[in-house]
């Protein structure tokens, strides 16, 4: 019996990806744990194994290199020799199921125009926000992929949105028809896809009338247009879940950072060609000891369900990396269990993974507490964004010699301005200042701190 190849949930709110490549050819025998294609989902792209044994058959219509395809989409086959391939409209019952419709198609492509259903495409999260607000999906225009709504279809209806100059000159379109990719970039730009004059079949909306009229009547050149990556939008569902899932406070407060500098300069002058602890690395690690006093810091809100880790082994701390692509969060994972320069090695070796493009899901998933860095860009203090489904982040700012007053006497000092947000629902403002005030001593006295980690 043929094996659909499907796409599968890279992420916990993946809904779709980006069809990277094929990495095997139709007609290959494959063996089951053998990478068959690369899929991109929630920030990285990720090899995809066979679960069976069987020659690969690729349909003509399967999704070609940069297509968006939904989580189960059926993609191709595994078949027996000499067992034929499933096609449209197969009396075997285990491809009954698989017709053009179950087959992604790539986005620049303008699918028939279809009736509307009675349940429009929408991810879980969107139906629960609809709910929320009151909101028929029904009532809405889909701005993503083959129409689907999107979070910002039900926070701003099409309706309601700013019109360009362009549109709210030109008369309503009667025929009132938009291909998907024209209301996903009519969404994107702002712009009411229903005033345009279309330029396709029976007046049809396209994607060019959309950027036409983004560009303005009286504009000598087009606009520049940034189409919206994968990655990008990935970042932007995260950051609307944090805000609709947390209740965020900030709390910031200085520390004196003079021993933490002494202790790094310590390490650099005693190193010999291994890997000298980062700030953050020493940071990281002293966190992970204050967690062990404050553990509600570091509770995961899993499905209405309030996680503690195991302590110091379930201790797995995201780092924020700034990557060319956009920002992306590996994971240290049992970082309370590892000593400061085997933390440092992993840091090092995910950083380098983050920025060349070859972090695995994996190491992208689990983390209870994350850590985020801009004193390198010369940012004080900041308000960090919850990383959900986590309780907290902790910023660290820039490290600035300061004269400060000790015992009546000015004296120069290393400042430090560190910014902790975290969840109101889960942990209230007196434990969490509490916890920051134990990083605070952790940093102004890491040695000692670190020697009893280590005991």
């Amino acid at each position: 019996m043929p094996f659909e190849i499907t796409i599968p949930r890279l992420g916990w709110s993946m809904e779709e990806g980006t069809f990277v490549r094929w990495l095997k050819k139709a007609g290959d025998f494959i063996q089951a744990g053998e990478a068959v294609f690369e899929l991109e989902g929630e920030k990285a792209a990720q090899d995809i194994e066979a679960v069976d044994s069987g020659i690969l058959r690729i349909p003509a219509n399967a999704p070609q290199p940069g297509t968006i395809v939904a989580v189960g989409a059926v993609i191709g086959f595994l078949v027996a020799e000499g067992e034929a391939t499933p096609t449209v409209g197969s009396s075997n019952p285990s491809s009954a199921a698989v017709n053009q419709a179950s087959l992604p198609k790539p986005i620049a492509l303008e699918p028939k125009v279809v009736e509307p259903v009675s349940a429009p495409a929408a991810a879980p999260s969107v139906r629960r926000l609809a709910r929320e607000m009151g909101i028929k999906l029904a009532s809405l225009e889909g701005s993503g992929p083959a129409g689907r709504i999107t979070a910002d279809d039900v926070r701003t209806p099409i309706s309601k949105r700013p019109l360009t100059t362009t549109a709210s000159a030109a008369p309503a379109h009667a025929a009132g028809v938009a291909s998907p990719r024209a209301r996903r970039v009519a969404g994107e730009l702002g712009i009411d896809w229903r005033r345009l004059q279309g330029t396709g079949r029976d007046g049809r909306v396209r994607e060019r009338d959309v950027r036409q009229a983004a560009s303005g009547p009286d504009s000598g050149t087009p606009a520049t247009v940034v189409s919206v990556s994968s990655r990008r939008r990935t970042i932007s569902n995260r950051m609307m879940a944090s805000r609709d899932r947390t209740a965020p406070v900030t709390l910031t407060t200085r520390v004196d950072a003079t021993n933490l500098v002494s202790l790094r300069n310590q390490f650099k002058q005693a190193g010999s060609g291994g890997t000298i602890p980062s700030y953050t690395d020493i940071v990281v690690k002293l966190t992970t000891l204050a967690l062990q006093q404050h553990p509600m810091l570091a509770v995961r809100d899993e499905a209405d369900k309030w996680v503690i880790p195991e302590m110091p082994d379930g201790l797995h701390i995201g780092l924020a990396v700034d990557t060319d692509d956009g920002l992306v969060v590996p994971v240290v994972h049992g970082a309370g269990a590892l000593g400061l320069f085997d933390l440092a090695k992993r840091t090092l070796g995910l950083i380098e993974k983050s920025r060349t493009g070859r972090l695995t899901v994996a190491e992208m998933q689990g983390a209870v507490f994350t850590i985020t860095n801009l004193g390198a860009f010369g940012i004080d203090g900041f308000t960090p964004i919850i990383n959900v489904p986590e309780t907290a982040v902790l910023g660290l700012g820039r490290i600035r010699r300061e004269p400060v007053v000790i015992d009546d006497q000015i004296v120069a000092r290393d400042q430090m301005t560190l910014s902790l947000t975290f969840d109101h629902r889960i942990v209230d403002g007196a434990p969490a200042a509490r916890f920051l005030q134990t990083v605070s001593q952790a940093i102004e006295n890491p040695s000692a701190w670190l020697l009893r980690g280590e005991g």
